[in-house]
């Protein structure tokens, strides 16, 4: 068969450009990659093996073998798993654009590549950081299972190409042969490939293995030394999850969770525990200190690895834990599921509702121990993290007290940009007060200055500031602990009413002119309870969209039916004064029409929107403008 040379797509050909120019400072992570896909590569074997004895006959023990030719220039991985056909090989290596490469460019544009080595991990484009040591790469592959000796060449030298051959292979698995470039050659020493190993793939559960050479006595010649070559361990296998924790030291627990997250930085905590009773299962699982870059992307990975008495069934379990939780690593290594366990038998296993609900309650109990006697740490990690963990409010119902226990909130009473959690709220709370108020906004420093807020101001009312996208759809209607959660935005809010009734009756017949003016844009015109300064405001009626979330589904192309929202207006504004009276003298001319669309454009402008027609607006300010103008003048 005559090789056949095929173009990368285009985002591989991006990416390849970023690996070959060294973005990275940590070239060495290269190793563990591949190691890793090699670790990937027999776990699959290893799977298939318990419904396909030919696999395990054919492939022997499982391992990885490291492989260090000075003399050629080359450093290959070779792993006895599952390996590829060619099909298989060109569509993972070049052909197919994956989401994870495309998402990896969209991450490193927005963060500094050098100093985030964890990223290639994060986003499984691995493979491809081989290019920043090798200058060629070569791909021998043959699919476990499979009958005689066929096997497939893939080789690039990342040019924008690479070709594919037949070749024959002995034995199923891949290797992986990189050419290492002349400034590179470190990483064909010995001791280099120990200390790459031993920091990050320690805890790969297979042998990685390297032929070494070492001086020993003759068993022939007394007092003389032979030199013998022996294959040698690298690493130590070590299940570290089912070691007794007083064993295990707080590096051993950092590196397996580098290990197995991919990330540089130590974990926050450390959660290993055994859980004894209707189900046996052993749980380590990590808080990361910082978000990854992904964790909002629709395909990001949940759920811990998922072991059967050591015996690696699923590498993210997504049914082991609730999605508002899904920053949390770890491995889950259960005696009670069968090793032949699918996701479709695991969709409605009751062993694994147990461990879900079980894993769920720990970390749970965890965060909420963290914040009643760690709160500096605690805020490092909702400040990472609480934007997903609010979550669990609209998903969990069962568990909605006790996250939002650990909620954390601004609020107008928060002290330096510090944040309030709900009970702090309820402890503050004023005499005969009801309800717990928030308002949602794009900033601090838009919600602080808001007009809807002045009321809760003048009465020294703690109003929750919210401002994430979700808060409005998360929160509204939501309860805690006896006190519902109210918009400051929508519905009524009656802290004062004061002169009310004088108020209807002196600006009765007004209000009913400004909403005839005004049926097209506003479904009623009211009295304000919540204005002190502003002259309007508008709000949304009870149970409406609060309007950001109104604009973020429409930003999102959702199909948003439009509600008209009521005008409110504060009586105690000297404006409704003047316009009552040009409405008492002239009716309803044309000054008055042209006041009232000035007053609904400012309620717009008073809310972040824009007027209904800017021109027409800016010539009705410049009007005004001019005529006040003279009228000094005249004075």
């Amino acid at each position: 068969m005559t090789a056949q040379t095929m173009e990368f797509k285009a985002e591989i050909k991006q990416l390849l450009d970023l690996m070959i120019h060294s973005l990275y400072s940590h070239k060495e992570i290269f190793l563990r990659e591949v190691i890793s896909n090699a670790s990937d590569a027999i776990d699959k074997a290893r799977y298939e093996s318990l419904t396909n004895t030919d696999i395990i006959t054919m492939s022997g023990p499982w391992k990885i073998k490291i492989t260090p030719d000075k003399d050629k220039g080359t450093l290959t991985i070779s792993d006895n798993g599952i390996g590829m056909t060619q099909e298989e090989i060109i569509e993972a290596l070049g052909t197919i654009a994956h989401s994870g490469t495309k998402q990896f460019l969209s991450a490193i544009q927005n963060k500094d590549v050098k100093n985030s080595p964890e990223l290639i991990g994060q986003f499984g484009v691995g493979f491809y950081s081989s290019f920043m040591v090798a200058d060629r790469v070569t791909v021998v592959t043959r699919k476990a299972g499979n009958l005689g000796n066929k096997g497939t060449r893939w080789e690039s030298t990342a040019d924008g190409s690479f070709t594919v051959d037949e070749v024959e292979k002995t034995s199923p698995g891949t290797d992986v042969i990189l050419h290492i470039k002349d400034d590179e050659k470190k990483y064909l020493d010995e001791w280099e490939i120990r200390t790459v190993i031993r920091k990050y793939s320690d805890y790969i559960e297979y042998p990685i293995v390297m032929d070494v050479e070492r001086e020993q006595e003759s068993t022939l010649e007394k007092d003389r030394k032979v030199t013998v070559r022996e294959e040698e361990t690298l690493n130590s296998q070590k299940a570290i999850w089912l070691r007794d924790k007083a064993e295990i030291t707080g590096s051993e627990y950092n590196e397996f969770y580098k290990h197995i997250s991919h990330d540089f930085h130590d974990p926050l905590r450390v959660i290993h525990y055994r859980a004894e009773g209707t189900s046996e299962f052993t749980c380590l699982l990590y808080l990361p200190a910082k978000a990854p870059m992904d964790i909002f992307y629709k395909d990001y990975r949940i759920g811990p690895t998922l072991y059967v008495k050591r015996v690696q069934i699923m590498d993210h379990c997504e049914q082991l834990l609730p999605v508002y939780l899904r920053f949390v690593k770890g491995v889950v290594d259960s005696s009670d599921l069968p090793l032949n366990v699918s996701r479709e038998m695991l969709q409605n296993n009751r062993q694994v509702e147990i461990i879900k609900n079980n894993v769920t309650k720990k970390v749970l109990d965890t965060l909420g121990d963290m914040k009643k006697n760690e709160p500096e740490a605690y805020l490092g990690f909702y400040r990472e993290f609480g934007k997903v963990l609010k979550e669990g409010i609209h998903y969990d119902f069962s568990k909605r007290e006790p996250i939002a226990d650990i909620l954390l909130f601004s609020s107008t009473k928060s002290v330096d940009g510090g944040l309030r959690s709900l009970q702090e709220y309820l402890d503050a709370m004023k005499p005969g007060q009801e309800e717990i108020y928030y308002i949602t906004a794009s900033s601090l420093s838009e919600a602080a200055g808001s007009p809807y807020l002045e009321v809760f101001r003048d009465k020294d009312y703690e109003v929750l500031i919210m401002t994430d996208e979700i808060d409005d759809f998360i929160f509204n209607a939501f309860e805690f602990k006896g006190k519902k959660l109210k918009s400051a935005t929508r519905g009524e809010v009656s802290l004062d009413n004061g002169g009310r009734e004088e108020a209807q009756k002196q600006y009765g017949k007004l209000m009913e002119v400004i909403k005839g003016q005004l049926t097209d844009d506003v479904k009623d015109v009211r009295l304000s309870g919540r204005l002190k300064e502003s002259p309007c405001c508008l709000v949304s009626d009870e149970g409406d969209l609060d309007p950001n979330m109104e604009k973020l589904l429409k930003a999102m192309g959702q199909d948003v039916p439009s509600r008209k929202r009521i005008l409110e207006i504060n009586p105690s504004h000297e404006l409704f004064s003047v316009l009552n009276g040009i409405f008492e003298r002239d009716g309803e001319g044309d000054m008055l029409k042209e006041y009232i669309s000035l007053l609904y454009d400012q309620a717009l402008l008073l809310e972040g929107s824009k007027p209904r027609n800017p021109l027409l607006f800016a010539r009705h300010v410049s009007k005004l403008m001019v005529d006040q103008a003279k009228k000094t003048q005249a004075g």
